[in-house]
């Protein structure tokens, strides 16, 4: 394939779209430290894009424009780079590694209509990847797979090339195998398999195309028939097979149109080895993302309804159809404000165009749904944090507006006239906890400012404000993306602590009780008189709390009878022992005394909050932990570690099973105090190697062990 790219050249320059079929979408995918955003470095070079390729490790790149990704050197957000080949727009959509951003690759899945799985011939591939590859092929989403680093000294490509096929299964074959220099060691050049040609770079770009050395020929021979036997196996032309099972010769041009047709339907999985120093098969890969990867017109889209949930007919990839967008990425920059990465799928979006702007379903995640009709501005082409205006963008490709009201990530841009809503992504949910504490209140109000634009943008970050324990907390994907957001706060002027997370506890009483509550006061005037007693006794878990009243004679006149149960709740709800609200119980009122003159509302309620607390001494108080039942998701090679880890965190296993959607995978079924799980989304990627998920849901509350809750006690008391 690389052969059809010397034959036609390439072109760099500022791309512009104006018919769907000349654009691709292509999202990079691979573990961090395989290659991605120093390959889309080389292919934006090699293109004439840009001058010169930067540097991960100098925080040149064009991907990693982001201050939080120059200081780690690794991409922590997705970043668009287009690039003209062949006059084929390819917008590569580089993606972050590290796990705890997933949710900015799945917001470069959304905008992709191809993936590109970089694999170090280094370092091999993560669980993580694997199981992306998974989830790829369960939409059927056409891939191909850069095997990088060719130019490290530990590089093995024969055994990267072999765990890709272990590991992503059939139809992964390389079209090219590398050749080595006269030092044995370097690469040099690519052994083309179909066109039995030597492409050798080593004065670089573009390659030197010739015929193979005799000494080539045996593996090329062997390899190439391979390859063809899984092309032919994928092709259209039934009498193919037959035809070369008979001997007779298949015609180049015949292989690479059915290998593009096969690639382009998400069957068959082309291996590039490319090495971004040298610039080894970067030709040939830019050829595999041109003419085997599908253009918009040929990949499915998402789902719409009305903005009211009514049905729909599906989309097409038209530029003069209904107009239909997604806000895949939202940034707020400190000069050019809100920047928002569209995906447009239907439709063309100009400047000054009046649109309606949409964002339904993600209120639990501090998304309040939200409908506005907004004038578009400038339209841009993205390069990293680069914008380029131009002057449309059709459907297919991908753009960036500006100093949007009200646009978040995920949100539906569509027609003013007529308002759609597309099908949202999936999101993993975010379960390690973070509780921040401003240091001032000129910081609560920047802090304020800042966390809205930051969730506005990061629709994997939850903000909870938790009434309970009076904490601001920041539920977040790991260490690393909680490490991101605390500096992208402090980046904007918030001076801010964490503190550990408080887990809201419950109180209640264990055996049942009496209790007196006498409010007698006289200091001239009105004075306060009321009496009361009752009795209480606990409920099941999950009993809540009940009120009864079998008062006899007016010993409390009935107009004074709920404020006795308004006193209850209210110190119900400040607790009896350690400042938490009390569950389970049921409270009789059984007698008491009024006075004519000094009884009133406010002596009941505080006779009655005096009797529950006198009752309290005696009715052996508890302190209920809550309860979560998890679902963890592992390898079958993890069970044993995971198993033995929740036992130590005080979990009861309710069983285990094999995950029906993964070969290779079990879901282990536990219950586990909420207190242990804090920082469990850390600790069981440590355990699992990064391939282990785990969702929880809360299920009822439970006695604390004493020396726990002795503990919880003494905190309070502090």
């Amino acid at each position: 394939m690389a052969q059809k790219s010397q034959e036609k050249g390439s072109t760099g320059g500022t791309p512009m779209v104006t018919e769907p079929g000349t654009a691709r979408n292509v999202v990079l995918v691979g573990h961090s430290g395989a290659g991605k955003t120093t390959l889309v470095e080389a292919l934006l070079a090699a293109t004439g894009t840009i001058s010169r390729a930067g540097n991960v490790t100098d925080g040149t790149t064009v991907g990693d424009h982001d201050p939080a990704a120059v200081r780690q050197q690794r991409s922590v957000s997705l970043s668009c780079a287009p690039l003209l080949h062949d006059g084929i727009k390819v917008n590569l959509l580089d993606t972050p590694g590290y796990a705890d951003f997933v949710g900015e690759l799945r917001a470069g899945l959304r905008a992709a209509d191809a993936a590109l799985f970089v694999v170090s011939a280094v370092d091999g591939m993560d669980a993580a990847t694997a199981a992306l590859w998974e989830e790829c092929a369960a939409v059927d989403m056409p891939r191909a797979v850069a095997v990088t680093r060719l130019d490290h000294p530990r590089a093995d490509i024969d055994n990267a090339v072999a765990l890709c096929q272990r590991v992503f299964g059939d139809n992964v074959l390389p079209l090219y195998l590398p050749m080595l220099g006269d030092d044995g060691v370097s690469t040099v050049g690519l052994l083309g398999l179909i066109t039995r040609r030597v492409f050798d770079y080593t004065a670089g770009l573009p390659a030197d195309v010739r015929e193979p050395d005799p000494e080539h020929q045996p593996a090329i021979d062997e390899s190439r028939n391979e390859l063809i036997e899984g092309i032919i196996a994928e092709s259209e032309d039934e009498t193919l097979m037959d035809r070369y099972l008979d001997g007779e010769e298949i015609g180049t041009e015949v292989l690479i149109d059915d290998l593009e047709k096969a690639v382009a339907r998400g069957h068959f999985y082309p291996v590039v080895p490319v090495c971004a120093e040298t610039g080894v098969g970067l030709d040939a890969l830019l050829e595999v993302l041109t003419a085997a990867f599908p253009s918009p017109p040929e990949h499915d889209l998402p789902a719409v309804t009305g903005v009211d949930g009514s049905p729909r007919p599906p989309l097409t990839c038209d530029p003069d159809g209904p107009l239909v967008a997604e806000v895949v990425k939202t940034t707020v920059d400190r000069h050019v404000g809100r920047v928002s990465l569209v995906r447009v799928f239907s439709g063309t979006l100009r400047p000054d165009q009046i649109v309606h702007v949409s964002g339904h379903g993600m209120a639990e995640r501090g998304h309040p749904d939200h409908d506005a009709d907004e004038r578009v501005g400038h339209i841009y082409t993205p390069l990293g944090a680069a914008l380029r205006e131009v002057s449309l963008c059709v459907a297919g490709d991908i753009c960036a507006i500006t100093k949007s009201g009200s646009a978040e990530t995920g949100d539906t841009i569509s027609a003013k006239e007529d308002p759609l809503l597309i099908a949202p992504w999936e999101m993993p949910e975010p379960l390690l906890p973070v509780a921040i504490v401003a240091r001032s209140r000129a910081d609560e109000d920047a802090l304020a400012r800042n966390l809205a634009r930051l969730v506005a943008g990061d629709p994997t970050l939850r903000l909870e404000r938790n009434p309970e324990t009076h904490q601001l907390v920041l539920w977040c994907m790991g260490e690393a993306h909680a490490d991101v957001v605390l500096d992208r706060l402090r980046a904007g002027g918030v001076d801010l602590d964490t503190e550990p997370v408080k887990v809201s506890l419950r109180e209640t009483l264990t055996v049942p009780a009496k209790g007196h509550g006498r409010h007698v006061k006289q200091s001239g005037g009105h004075g306060q008189y009321a009496v009361c007693d009752i009795e209480v006794e606990p409920l099941p878990r999950g009993g809540g709390f009940e009120f009864v009243d079998r008062v006899v004679g007016g010993a409390v006149p009935h107009n004074y009878i709920p404020s006795v149960e308004k006193g209850v709740r209210a110190q119900l709800e400040r607790g009896l022992v350690a400042g938490h609200p009390v569950v389970d119980l049921r409270v009789t009122l059984v007698d008491g005394k009024s006075h004519s003159v000094d009884s009133s509302d406010a002596a009941f309620q505080t006779a009655g909050a005096l009797a529950l607390r006198d009752a309290a001494e005696r009715g052996q108080p508890a302190l209920l932990e809550p309860i979560d039942e998890v679902t963890i998701r592992v390898p079958d090679g993890s069970v044993g570690a995971v198993l033995g880890d929740l036992s130590g965190r005080r979990g009861r296993v309710l069983g285990t099973e094999p995950d029906s959607d993964a070969e290779g995978r079990t879901l282990v079924h536990a219950e586990v105090p909420a207190s242990e799980l804090l920082r469990y989304a850390v600790e069981l990627r440590s355990m699992t190697a990064g391939a282990g998920t785990f969702r929880r849901d809360f299920v009822r509350h439970d006695p604390m062990p004493s020396h726990l809750a002795d503990q919880a006690r003494k905190e309070h008391t502090r």
